[in-house]
């Protein structure tokens, strides 16, 4: 039995929007100005999951890194090493 339940994903223009595809990245608002993005398996949002009492309230997701990028999201240090990289060298400019 197929289910047609709705994934809630965070569009290149930051509105949330429900889809029947999940997302294949994750990030979280909890903080304004540290708007991160990263892998679903990520080793620190897995931990923050766990550990945080409300990271779970903030979690967004996004159907691409085009859209997290557009959203004013970065991609995460941890999980997303050159991408991380990459976007450091582009800030210092």
């Amino acid at each position: 039995m197929e289910t047609n339940k709705p994934y809630r994903l965070i569009g290149a223009d930051g509105i949330e929007y429900k889809s029947a595809t999940p997302g294949s990245l994750g990030g979280n608002t909890i903080k304004k100005n540290d708007r991160i993005y990263g892998r679903l398996d990520c080793p620190a949002a897995l931990r923050a999951i766990k550990t945080s009492k409300n990271y779970k309230e903030h979690r967004v997701f996004f159907a691409s890194e085009e859209d997290a990028k557009a959203a004013g999201f970065r991609p995460c240090g941890r999980c997303m090493p050159k991408e991380y990289k990459a976007w450091k060298e582009r800030k210092a400019k």
